[in-house]
């Protein structure tokens, strides 16, 4: 099993629009081959002392895939491919992390 975390940083006012897109690939990320869990997240005021200031155009996908192959597939599915196609003037950047359990 290995986990992803990808932070998406978006351009000024461009997350309502890029997260109705992303929602609509959910199920069909979640149909995947190996995929145990693709959840899209936002950052929110806690209140705890520790955490960094919330990030207004930032969405962060947290990721569970069997193995770094079907992680491969998914980054080549054809709904990937046109998904990246649609949020592609929504999006400035796009880090991740890949992670095996300790």
């Amino acid at each position: 099993m290995i986990h992803v975390i990808a932070t998406i940083k978006l351009k000024e006012g461009g997350r309502q629009k890029f997260l109705g897109i992303l929602k609509e690939n959910v199920p069909r990320v979640l149909a995947e081959q190996g995929c145990r869990g693709y959840t899209p997240a936002v950052d929110v005021e806690s209140g705890i002392a520790v955490q960094a200031a919330p990030r207004a155009d930032t969405v962060t996908i947290i990721e569970a895939w069997e193995s770094l192959e079907d992680l491969h597939a998914h980054l080549k599915a054809p709904h990937m491919l046109s998904y990246r196609e649609k949020v592609k003037g929504l999006v400035k950047n796009v880090g991740i992390h890949v992670l095996a359990p300790a």
